[in-house]
């Protein structure tokens, strides 16, 4: 895989915590909760998904489990160690794994049908930036996704007590989120922000 361009001074953070991850989550439950979600939002089996902050890859096995032969999930994370975890999970050639930012998408304008972001949208320096790229990336009608499984306060108790490198990545109200959506081309579906989820649903809106 190619390094990121302009490295993210926290890749040496989510390295070192790579061995642990998964040891610290409940695997079998978190699957049953993304397969919920998944129907609730429509994932159809040909899609081409985006998996934005893949971490190990637990989202991206969830979504090749949905997806049929026809469907693809490109995932993408900051962490070279993360990617390599992620990576020995599977040999599906429906996915396909690389050392990416949110804000530089390893896609072509107008190319994936949906783009889900789990656990990972508080480490954006420039969120506006990353809502301009999902644009650009998804086909007119695509959808964006951005998913917590836990209130925001604890997402930010977890950060402020973590490594200087992410104890100022702050998860904001959901309404702040989907003001950078609805400027950017975007009309957003959905939101929650209470104390078992965080959620925003948009939809690129087709070409005028």
């Amino acid at each position: 895989m190619t390094p990121l361009p302009h490295p993210d001074p926290r890749t040496p953070f989510f390295d070192s915590i790579a061995d642990a991850w998964d040891g610290w989550h409940d695997l079998p439950a978190l699957d049953a909760k993304l397969a919920e979600l998944f129907e609730r939002f429509g994932v159809q089996p040909d899609e081409h998904v985006v998996d934005v902050g893949c971490g190990t890859g637990n989202l991206t096995l969830a979504l090749l489990a949905r997806l049929g032969s026809r469907g693809r999930v490109t995932a993408l994370d900051i962490s070279p160690s993360m990617l390599a975890h992620a990576a020995l999970k599977t040999t599906d050639t429906r996915v396909s794994w690389h050392e990416a930012s949110a804000d530089r998408l390893p896609l072509p304008d107008a190319t994936c049908d949906r783009i889900l972001c789990f656990s990972a949208w508080p480490h954006f320096d420039r969120p506006d930036n990353v809502v301009v790229e999902f644009n650009r990336a998804l086909r007119p009608g695509g959808f964006a996704h951005i998913l917590h499984l836990i209130a925001k306060e604890k997402v930010n108790r977890i950060h402020g007590a973590a490594h200087p490198s992410v104890h100022a990545d702050r998860l904001p109200p959901v309404g702040e989120v989907a003001a950078l959506f609805s400027a950017n081309g975007f009309r957003v579906i959905e939101t929650e922000d209470n104390a078992s989820r965080y959620l925003l649903s948009a939809r690129k809106e087709p070409a005028t």
